[in-house]
Order: C-alpha cells, then structure tokens, then sequence
C-alpha cells in the first residue's frame, strides 16, 4: 500500500478526464483511472502518466453499482482507498424531446447521474474514516440553462449540480 494519496477519475481516459489526471499525476497523486469503453485510450494515457506516478486502469459501467463496488475493491487492493474522487464520467446525446425513449432517458440518468452516487457511496465510508477526502462533481452549464435537442441531458446534469 501507498502512502500518496489516490485520486479516482471516471471517465479518465479523454477529454477533461483525461486533463484532470494528467495534472493529478503531476501533482504526485496515484491514479486509479476509470473508462467504460475507452480501452485503448486509457491503456495510452496509462502509459503516458506511468513516469509520473502510479496509475491503474478500471473498466466499469458507472451506473452499475455491482460494477462500481468491483473496481472500489480493486483500487482499494492496490492503494488503500480513494482520497480524491472525480466523477467525471458522462455521456451526451442530441435528440428531440418527443422522440427520447425510455431506454435513451435511463441510460442518460445512469451514466450522469447514478454513476455519481454509485462512486460517492462507495468512496465516503473511507473518505469519513479517514477524516479527509474530496468529491469533485463535473456537471455542464446546460445543467443550469438547459440545452435544445439535450433535454435528458440538462435534466442529469441539473440533477448533479
């Protein structure tokens, strides 16, 4: 076990995941970098970041809490907990509102919304036993002002903030 401390980024593998744990690796912080269908990708920025520090990949679906408690037992194997949690994780479609499906609403409410109390109630327990800890929710300002043809997806983005 290590005596860093770990940052757990879902959605890690591109874009603002992928920013955030490359600065986190700079920072001296372990890496537990989680991607649900990025593989290659995670498997690069894995071998990018390996000179900076230590870093795991994880696949899991962030809105399966099976999934979830899975790579929680993982990265708590290999570096003791989660001290710093982003959940980053997302997924956006553009789509008029009369033709959302069920199947389209549930996935977006998983991915977006669950996925992050999915990783908070794993990561709490530790972070309270520890007496530290920090949760970073990334949401979107459509969240706030909603977005045409994204109406699912402002609705889980205004649910996270």
């Amino acid at each position: 076990m290590d005596s860093k401390k770990t940052a757990l980024v879902t959605g890690g593998a591109k874009g603002i995941g992928e920013a955030i744990c490359v600065q986190l690796a700079k920072d001296g912080y372990n890496i537990a970098l989680n991607y649900n269908s990025s593989k290659k990708e995670a498997l690069s920025l894995k071998e990018q970041l390996s000179a900076y520090t230590d870093i795991e990949i994880f696949k899991a679906d962030v809105s399966d809490s099976k999934q979830v408690n899975t790579m929680f037992d993982e990265i708590e194997k290999l570096f003791g907990g989660v001290d710093i949690l982003v959940n980053n994780a997302g997924i956006a479609q553009q789509v008029l509102f009369t033709d959302i499906t069920d199947e389209m609403w549930q996935k977006m409410i998983g991915v977006n919304l669950t996925g992050a109390f999915n990783c908070c109630r794993r990561a709490l327990p530790y972070m309270i036993n520890q007496k530290y800890g920090s949760i970073v929710n990334i949401a979107s300002m459509w969240g706030e002002v909603g977005a045409s043809m994204e109406v699912h997806y402002s609705a889980s983005k205004a649910g996270l903030i």
